[in-house]
């Protein structure tokens, strides 16, 4: 899902429906720059590997060849809690990532259904949900009319 038809690490995510929630829940998602710097690193490394294909996934887990929900669910728990981020969980930085992105998304030209998009969502109430208020600004928005 992050390699190009050359077998690099491309700029997207291109996320299939089976491997999302929903049959029509896949979708592109950009890939950031560090993050592609470090699974192209990654990727090298694999290479390395007689036995590595580009039909397997590049990571793994200790008990075998491809991660589980379950597993990145887990993997963030412990980082999060490693960290000093106690009750953080993948579901919480997703939140946080949507009520960010929906923060930022005008500067940059785009729109709420931009980060509906990114998140996956068929409907924009849902992605309405996982939007933190913010009353101070609210407060300044008043202000500025």
């Amino acid at each position: 899902m992050v390699c190009n038809s050359d077998g690099k690490i491309a700029d997207i995510i291109n996320l299939s429906n089976n491997a999302s929630k929903g049959k029509y829940s896949g979708r592109i998602i950009p890939l950031h720059k560090e993050l592609k710097i470090l699974l192209a690193d990654l990727l090298a490394e694999k290479q390395k590997d007689e036995y590595f294909s580009l039909d397997k996934p590049i990571i793994a887990t200790e008990r075998g060849e491809h991660t589980t929900p379950q597993v990145i669910v887990n993997f963030f728990y412990n980082l999060y809690k490693t960290i000093g981020f106690n009750g953080c969980s993948s579901h919480s930085g997703r939140r946080t990532f949507i009520t960010n992105a929906a923060k930022h998304i005008s500067l940059v030209g785009g729109t709420l259904n931009d980060v509906r998009m990114l998140a996956g969502h068929s409907s924009l109430a849902t992605t309405q949900r996982y939007i933190a208020y913010d009353t101070e600004a609210q407060r300044k928005i008043v202000e500025m009319s």
